[in-house]
């Protein structure tokens, strides 16, 4: 008797199924988003809380990580030493400082730091998943198309399997810091003329025509190492559900991910109920807002412009999977203004905890939400930030520095000069009413 496979590789539009070692990450019958469905019914004798929480701790790879050690849930029966990892995971949770919760106007706000992964993104929880995939299919080469944490985390997850890392970029509008990331752990960096959904277009039809492995988020196991950012929180949290989880919105993998790893715990009986999920975009890059608003009767796509880089796409390859994302958690889809971002990235920062402009959309779409009586401000929150704050500096000294065009600096932090004296010592500490008692 042939034994039933543990996941499957499931075409969300047709139904076609394929091995789960398959080299493939689209459907190969209709080009549809493949799911990769695990069998809860064969998984429930083997998963608990007592398991996962038993690998807090451990010292030694796979374990160690925030995301093998969920390894049941993310890629079951696949050996320890085939895993591709650095630890990644094991992020901060974070009790929002008075300050901060004041001006976002919630009583109860964490924050869970996702810009703590090793190349400074959650794209680290994805990586680690696909490549360990790539591996195991035998691929010689990866490509990925990105606004740039996604190209700085293949870049050193390729470099640690030694495999050939290849990025195609936007040519234009992609911080420094990310692409500094990609050129230094050796990946070929490859501009493309057009925007980022030119480039991801470019990289679907050249990933099967010259047989390179895609690790865009349309990549399924991607997003099963992505959706244990929401395991880990609720581990943090001793397995209590939040009344809200609230994250930004760009190509809509987390999106995605997340909802089906909170499905996926309930069905198992590890959590009694699904927070609601609020997915941020911002104004200039929110298709899937303004296809929420009018009720999903239409899949919106736009040209989209925003300072928030990482999540400047018009057309997010996870649409679909986002809005089963919301079926299953009575979720919303809010939009914020740039200008909004930046405020509330300069409040994150200056609350010593500090996150990358796009990972600014959680915060203020919180605001925004508890101001509009979608969320009250009593209600359980929790908002993930993305990226870390060193991913562009340029935004955060442009900001401080009041040179961010057609934006105000509300929260500016500007710097002093002055003369190497102890009298201008004085005077600044005068002026600047410093307490040195």
């Amino acid at each position: 008797m042939t034994q039933k496979p543990m996941s499957v590789l499931r075409c969300m539009e047709c139904g076609h199924t394929h091995d789960l070692n398959d080299p493939v990450y689209v459907c190969g019958k209709c080009g549809g988003l493949l799911d990769v469905v695990h069998d809860l019914e064969l998984l429930q004798p083997l998963v608990s809380k007592a398991l996962f929480d038993s690998r807090l701790g451990e010292v030694e790879p796979p374990y160690n990580s925030g995301v093998w050690r969920f390894k049941e849930l993310v890629f079951p029966g696949i050996a320890d030493e085939a895993i591709i990892t650095r630890g990644e995971g094991n992020t901060g949770l974070y009790r929002v400082p008075p300050k901060l919760a004041s001006w976002v106007g919630a009583e109860r706000l964490s924050l869970k730091h996702e810009g703590e992964n090793p190349t400074g993104s959650f794209k680290d929880r994805g990586m680690t998943g696909g490549i360990t995939h790539a591996i195991l299919v035998k691929a010689t080469a990866v490509l990925c198309a990105s606004t740039g944490n996604t190209s700085a985390s293949m870049a050193s997850y390729a470099a640690l399997a030694g495999v050939q890392g290849l990025v195609f970029f936007p040519d234009g509008n992609v911080a420094a810091g990310k692409l500094a990331q990609s050129i230094a752990y050796g990946a070929i960096n490859v501009r493309v003329r057009g925007d980022f959904d030119a480039s991801l277009s470019l990289v679907r039809q050249a990933c099967p025509e010259f047989g390179i492995y895609l690790l865009n988020s349309v990549n399924p196991f991607r997003l099963e190492g992505q959706k244990t950012i929401v395991l880990e929180l609720l581990q943090q949290r001793k397995w209590r559900v939040p009344d809200w989880i609230v994250l930004p919105g760009g190509n809509l993998g987390n999106s995605s991910a997340f909802g089906k790893g909170l499905y996926e715990l309930h069905q198992l009986g590890l959590i009694d109920r699904m927070p609601r999920i609020a997915v941020i975009q911002a104004e200039g890059a929110s298709p899937f807002y303004q296809s929420y608003v009018e009720g999903f009767k239409e899949r919106h796509s736009m040209k989209a412009h925003t300072i928030a880089t990482a999540i400047k796409i018009g057309n997010p390859a996870s649409f679909i999977k986002a809005k089963r994302t919301l079926d299953y958690t009575n979720g919303v889809v809010e939009s914020v203004s740039d200008q909004e971002i930046v405020d509330a990235k300069a409040m994150v920062d200056q609350a010593g905890i500090g996150c990358e402009p796009a990972s600014a959309a959680s915060v203020a779409g919180v605001r925004k939400l508890i101001e509009k009586g979608v969320i009250d401000k009593s209600e359980d929150v929790v908002a993930i930030l993305t990226g870390h704050v060193l991913k562009d500096p340029d935004t955060v000294i442009n900001y401080h520095e009041e040179k961010l065009e057609g934006l105000t600096s509300t929260y500016a932090n500007h710097q002093r000069i002055i003369d190497p004296t102890l009298e201008s010592v004085e005077a600044l500490i005068r002026g600047e009413k410093v307490s040195i008692h």
